[in-house]
């Protein structure tokens, strides 16, 4: 079986080769992402993996296992995005000191002419931090590619006091729920696994 990891994400790209679906290509969508900002958060991410997922697999054939992801950081009912310049990360950074955020990635399966759209979400508590830590990290050039300007995978664990849920979820993938669409989906990664051995 074909599959696809519909982004470029080297952090998508490890934790599928985690999960033992190491034999897969990437085709990142090319289009162009249609934000919705009246949605909530959930349903944004939701709306964005569908986006991608729909486009990759309009190229490819039926028997092909599409995996798209979308993830977004959202406070006080804003989403972040990824920052676009050096202060907008300093800004996202400031606005998540010393306080507790949610990390929300949607993921959307596409098999056989079927399609499978959920989403994960995950509490993360931030350490209130310094202007001068904020200067630190943001001069490793972590923030710039990252939802919410961190990466709780590298120096960003540095700034994260605790969490609350799926771990894989605020590096951009939900392994679980994604394992669970699969097995859904007749896909069943641990069985394969256990074949392999």
């Amino acid at each position: 079986m074909e599959i696809i990891l519909a982004s470029q994400s080297p952090r998508r790209r490890e934790l599928l080769a985690r999960m033992g679906l190491e034999d897969f290509q990437v085709r990142p969508a090319r289009g162009e992402e249609v934000m919705d900002d009246t949605l909530p958060p959930w349903q944004l991410v939701e709306n964005l993996s569908r986006q991608k997922a729909e486009e990759v697999a309009a190229g490819v054939g039926d028997g092909a296992l599409v995996i798209a992801a979308d993830t977004v950081v959202a406070v006080d009912g804003h989403v972040l995005g990824k920052p676009v310049d050096e202060a907008g990360a300093a800004e996202m950074l400031a606005l998540l000191s010393g306080r507790s955020h949610t990390v929300y990635t949607g993921v959307t399966v596409c098999l056989g002419g079927r399609q499978v759209t959920e989403h994960e979400a995950t509490q993360v508590r931030f350490r209130p931090l310094t202007e001068a830590e904020i200067r630190q990290y943001i001069a490793t050039g972590e923030p710039m590619d990252k939802a919410g300007a961190y990466g709780i995978q590298g120096y960003g664990a540095l700034l994260v006091e605790g969490i609350e849920g799926d771990y894989f979820n605020v590096v951009g993938l939900p392994v679980c729920r994604l394992g669970r669409i699969l097995a859904g989906l007749g896909v069943d990664v641990l069985a394969m696994a256990g074949e392999r051995k």
